[in-house]
């Protein structure tokens, strides 16, 4: 928890949310996502469930940490998604970040407040060294939610990955343990939530 936001792994339950989230967003995510192949819908009930359990499955084996983002008013409310995909361990001990918030709530702060708490998972429970981040030039609220959190940028990488059918050049971004203070004690959710 943070003092504005409730961030937790999803479960089966919140498919129809999920679903409701990404059908509210879709124009606003189409920029910024991978196409879907061809007649697959990222956001029917059998898609959004298939995702839910790979999420599931990968946060218990430790290679992958989906938090799904609610405001502490309305805490089964999802306004948006903080991910660290593609965890690596042994030399590395690294992830992928990428996020995403609803787009009612740009402009909030809420996406840096969200992954503030999620890097402090990263270098604090989850045991991570590095954390890295890949955001096109033209994403400049992406960019500033980068920067104010203190990653440091490492280069540039053309053609780097396929964005709504194209495939685009991306800033590459990372931050390390030693650049994160840790808090003292992190805010836990009660059981109930």
């Amino acid at each position: 928890m943070t003092p504005r936001l409730v961030l937790r792994p999803p479960r089966t339950g919140d498919v129809g949310e999920i679903r409701r989230l990404l059908r509210t967003n879709n124009e606003h995510l189409r920029p910024w996502n991978p196409a879907p192949p061809p007649g697959e819908d990222p956001s029917s009930i059998t898609e959004v469930s298939k995702t839910v359990l790979r999420q599931r499955r990968e946060w218990k084996r430790g290679s992958g940490y989906v938090f799904m983002v609610a405001s502490r008013e309305k805490m089964n409310t999802f306004i948006g998604k903080i991910a660290l995909n593609g965890v690596m361990r042994g030399a590395m001990y690294g992830a992928y970040l990428g996020y995403w918030m609803d787009g009612n709530v740009l402009g909030q702060g809420l996406a840096t407040e969200g992954i503030r708490a999620v890097l402090d998972f990263a270098f604090g429970p989850a045991g991570l060294h590095r954390i890295q981040a890949a955001i096109m030039p033209h994403n400049a609220r992406s960019l500033r939610v980068i920067e104010k959190l203190g990653f440091r940028r490492e280069g540039y990488a053309e053609r780097y990955l396929q964005i709504a059918g194209r495939w685009e050049d991306h800033v590459l971004f990372a931050r390390t343990r030693e650049e994160h203070a840790l808090p003292a004690v992190l805010e836990t959710l009660p059981d109930d939530v």
